[in-house]
């Protein structure tokens, strides 16, 4: 198969689908890989790397998109990509489609067939394909948090740790999943007072025996959440429901209740967010303030340290790659897991979670591809 990997043209994104180690199995294996000329410059993986690993260097995304039979990518396709899909082409990238209507109808018209990383299972029922960003994510948001918490950033001028004989900030993680067991331990290891609250009591009681009394749990409920907002300097929001939009757990009434200066990260922004007052944000222009409170609600929040999820997303995407080139479509009927990650195919929309989402005929994606 002749896979196709073009430059991400999203704000300030600068990761790449595939590394040249990836590029280098797939040739292995048989198959052509072509790249778009300077895909990988900005993360400092060259042309030449490329070409070393047996692929072939092409100037521009039509090209890549006309040729290949499998398109891999990071993020979701933007429109000028979509307009390029054909069916029977092979999308392989994170999508996010249920907070995005317009990205469902391009897929749908395109005819083409698009798996989503996101939606990928594993036999332990993880989601293997989101895990490696959602842990940079969740490191990332108390980086993120901590900036924001800066006055000159418009904060509350909250030091995350505090220092001897001033108290340290609170941080409140909504999730205890892959972000937030990674934001948690991030803001423990900056000396933050930190709260996980969670619907799992099987993921608190792990919390609990890993932890102990470093880390407070709660069940999380809403009046679980009104009750922490006041004392909260720092909100991660890092709730997820697979293939769906994210539930708003904070309304912007709440967020009188806060301290002004405090500040919300929405990690769950690439699914709607779990905010009601969230909006998705750039890199370039990642925070805003509502109510006197701080948002931050950067989409692609892995891309800002593009280099270490690029390799991470690679390390976790390629044995899938490799199933997909070898055997086409067929590899989706014989992994139960990768056939999970099928979004949509052929005009059908084959993830329920989406099709409830946004209003679609659900179709099974064992039918589908019959």
């Amino acid at each position: 198969m002749l896979i196709g990997v073009p430059k991400e043209i999203k704000n300030h994104e600068y990761r790449i689908g595939l590394t040249p180690a990836g590029a280098r199995e797939l040739a292995e294996h048989g198959h052509q890989v072509i790249v778009q000329r300077g895909g990988g410059s900005a993360i400092g993986l060259t042309d030449e790397q490329y070409l070393r690993a047996g692929a072939e260097i092409v100037d521009t995304a039509e090209e890549i998109f006309r040729r290949a039979g499998m398109i891999i990518k990071v993020k979701e396709p933007q429109p000028g990509e979509c307009a390029m899909l054909r069916p029977g082409q092979l999308l392989y990238t994170y999508l996010h489609l249920a907070p995005d209507p317009a990205q469902t109808a391009a897929l749908v018209a395109s005819g083409a067939t698009a798996i989503a990383y996101e939606t990928v299972t594993d036999d332990r029922g993880g989601l293997p394909l989101l895990a490696p960003m959602s842990e940079v994510a969740g490191r990332m948001s108390i980086q993120a948090g901590a900036h924001a918490l800066e006055k000159a950033q418009g904060g509350s001028g909250v030091l995350l740790g505090g220092v001897p004989g001033v108290k340290p900030a609170e941080v409140l993680v909504i999730g205890g999943g892959v972000v937030g067991i990674n934001a948690a331990r991030m803001a423990m290891g900056l000396n933050a007072h930190v709260t996980v609250l969670d619907r799992s009591l099987e993921r608190l009681k792990y919390l609990d025996e890993v932890y102990g009394d470093r880390l407070t749990t709660i069940y999380s409920t809403r009046d679980a959440i009104e009750e922490r907002l006041p004392y909260t300097d720092l909100v991660i929001g890092a709730v997820l429901i697979p293939g769906a939009a994210a539930p708003k757990l904070i309304a912007r009434g709440q967020l009188g209740l806060m301290r002004p200066g405090s500040v919300l990260v929405d990690v769950a922004i690439d699914q709607g967010g779990c905010f009601e007052t969230s909006r998705a944000t750039t890199h370039q222009n990642p925070t805003y303030e509502v109510d006197g409170i701080i948002h931050y609600c950067v989409a692609n929040m892995p891309g800002g340290v593009a280099r270490t999820s690029t390799f991470a997303l690679t390390n976790a995407t390629l044995p899938h790659a490799l199933q997909l080139a070898d055997k086409g479509a067929k590899a989706l009927l014989d992994d139960e897991h990768l056939r999970n990650g099928l979004n949509v195919h052929a005009g059908h929309v084959t993830y329920k979670a989406v099709a409830d989402a946004l209003g679609y005929e659900y179709v099974p994606a064992v039918r589908a591809l019959d």
